[in-house]
């Protein structure tokens, strides 16, 4: 086996690399990206919009991108609004948010209670669901175990590859509801000596899905603060546009006429990937990095002096990446990071880390101005450098942090796989060839 892979390796890396020269000629868009970084345009949504840049026309007639502070909508409406909306009545807003994405619309009072009772009946999952996670093989990568799950919930679908819009819609909704229980369930499988069904905590349906979940992790009630926090974690995560990898993938396998089990498993396939879904938990490695090699953590000039060993892959993880810094759209601020740097700080006084969170907010000063000197990019941190300290704070292990992510995402991915039913068009791409010309067959005993 192993000379097989040798050689296949060997080949791969002989006929796959890319020629820039065929990129330039041809105008190819690796990566779906325009050539000054812009995504290229692939469809048309209500759902999310991110913005991070205008567009100005030159003198000349040619464009360019100017880096603006960073806005997120959710189907029209500001998701800073949301947010500050249900903060000032007190309440959670992860319901009201996930009916927005479903339907275009903020509910009704009586329409979110309704929606929410609906959430909170659909949470509990199947006996034989519950036998699968407790029976299957050891194991401790969560977005796997989340996968198989959300994969096997297909069985308890009485018609699970109808893409009526109704039975879609249903799909959709029960997943959403579902997914706390799944994570819980797989993280508490993990923790597990034996079997024992009785340490599988019912979820709770009065309860908002933060609070449900939360209590659910830890089997107490959480206090408000906290849940209210991770009430804005999940809506600040619940969508993205289109254009993320994950939405993406969901949206082409949408496409293709699969069932709502097989899109959404796209979507945690994708996310489970480490350039996705894992930043937040390379933020905290790389900070516990810096914790033990920079003597004085307060000194400007330390701190600077290892981020700029980082970039230049001495240091680290030697990849050359400052974690949480950076994104595909957002250039001057991400507006998620910009709300959990602020609450951050009363979560770390809460917590006793205001020295860590110290470091945090040293580093998103420095690192931007230290990229744009170094490589010329304008950057900002984004809201994966601070949701990771967030979660610490909450008591949520690291293997959790990205099923959290998709926990709250799912709600996109569903509006997104409804959304593209109903436009109903195959996504098909084509790729130029890399090849020079065509070949001649030699028979195998010749070659």
């Amino acid at each position: 086996m192993e000379s097989v892979l040798k050689k296949v390796e060997e080949l791969a890396l002989l006929h796959d690399r890319i020629d820039p020269k065929i990129v330039k000629e041809r105008n190819i868009k690796l990566g779906l990206r325009n050539e000054d970084g812009s995504g290229v345009f692939a469809g048309i949504t209500s759902k999310g919009q991110v913005i991070g840049y205008e567009k100005i026309i030159s003198g000349e007639g040619g464009e360019k991108l100017n880096p603006i502070p960073g806005k997120l909508y959710y189907c029209g409406y500001d998701v800073e609004d949301l947010v500050r909306g249900k903060e000032c009545e007190s309440r959670f807003g992860f319901e009201e948010t996930v009916y927005l994405l479903l339907t275009g619309q903020l509910p009704s009072k009586e329409d979110l209670k309704s929606f929410s009772k609906e959430i909170g009946r659909r949470r509990p999952l199947p006996a034989e669901a519950k036998k699968i996670i407790l029976n299957r093989p050891k194991h401790d990568d969560q977005m796997c175990s989340l996968h198989t799950i959300v994969s096997a919930m297909h069985l308890f679908d009485k018609d699970p590859n109808s893409i009526d819009i109704r039975d879609v819609t249903r799909q959709c909704i029960d997943l959403i509801a579902k997914f706390p229980t799944i994570i819980a369930y797989n993280y508490q499988k993990k923790l597990m000596k034996r079997n024992d069904y009785k340490k599988l905590i019912e979820p709770d349906p009065d309860l908002s899905a933060s609070e449900n979940f939360l209590y659910m992790l830890s089997g107490k009630a959480p206090d408000r603060f906290t849940a209210e926090l991770f009430d804005t974690m999940l809506i600040f995560h619940a969508e993205h546009g289109g254009g993320n990898n994950s939405t993406f993938s969901t949206r082409c396998v949408s496409s293709s006429g699969a069932n709502t089990y097989m899109a959404i498993c796209a979507g945690i396939g994708s996310l489970s990937g480490h350039l996705h879904g894992g930043a937040n938990e390379a933020v905290v490695k790389m900070i516990n990095d810096i914790k033990r090699n920079v003597e004085d953590w307060e000194s400007d000039e330390e701190v600077k002096s290892y981020l700029a060993k980082v970039l230049e892959k001495k240091a680290g993880d030697k990849s050359g990446k400052i974690y949480g810094l950076g994104h595909a759209v957002y250039t001057l601020s991400d507006p998620r990071a910009v709300f959990l740097e602020a609450r951050g700080e009363e979560l770390a006084k809460l917590n006793g880390k205001e020295k860590e969170f110290s470091l945090y907010r040293k580093i998103a000063k420095i690192a931007p101005q230290l990229v744009k000197d170094k490589k010329g990019k304008v950057v900002c941190t984004n809201v994966d450098f601070y949701s990771g300290f967030v979660y610490q704070c909450m008591g949520i292990p690291k293997e959790l942090f990205t099923p959290i992510f998709a926990m709250a995402r799912v709600s996109g991915w569903s509006a997104h796989r409804i959304e593209e039913i109903i436009q109903g068009r195959i996504i098909r791409p084509s790729y130029v060839s890399s090849l020079k010309g065509m070949k001649n067959y030699t028979p195998l005993a010749k070659r």
